[in-house]
């Protein structure tokens, strides 16, 4: 067996022993958007933390998701979002270290999955918190990607 065939065998074994363990990727859907748009969740992405409220980055699938995970059972992020149901310019925000995060009022309330959106940036993106991290693990990812959210988004208007 050549050393080239030997590495190929070698890199496709370890990929396989990398899938047996683990959660596995994550699936995410990517919206339709603009070629701006994709752009600019691009950047986004690609300034994203490797850990999350602790937990640490996991694989999404597709692989040119617009998105990002972490953890087990996973935050999951999405770019290019729209506007969530239930938001209106006199619904009320969560203040996150200058980002303001709207969550619907029966997702707020506790023991259930929570939806948080930076309506007020262009491209939206939405955070997906699970319930098994509320309400601790949701505040510390919010904190922690308000940073990203300020620097590589627009901010079109605020919600407080």
């Amino acid at each position: 067996m050549s050393t080239r065939t030997r590495g190929v065998v070698a890199s496709a074994c370890l990929v396989l022993l990398a899938g047996c363990g683990g959660s596995g990727a994550v699936e995410i859907d990517s919206p339709d958007v603009s070629a701006a748009d994709r752009k600019a969740c691009e950047a986004f992405l690609d300034a994203l933390p490797q850990k999350l409220a602790g937990e640490d980055s996991r694989s999404v699938t597709p692989a040119d998701a617009l998105g990002a995970a972490w953890g087990d059972p996973a935050f999951t992020l999405t770019c290019g979002v729209e506007v969530p149901a239930g938001f209106d310019r006199l619904s009320g925000c969560t203040q996150v270290n200058g980002v303001g995060w709207f969550v619907p009022q029966d997702e707020a309330e506790g023991g259930r999955d929570a939806t948080f959106t930076a309506v007020g940036f262009r491209p939206r993106v939405a955070l997906r918190v699970p319930a098994d991290h509320q309400p601790e693990g949701g505040a510390a990812a919010l904190a922690q990607l308000a940073g990203p959210v300020r620097k590589q988004l627009r901010l079109v208007n605020r919600c407080e």
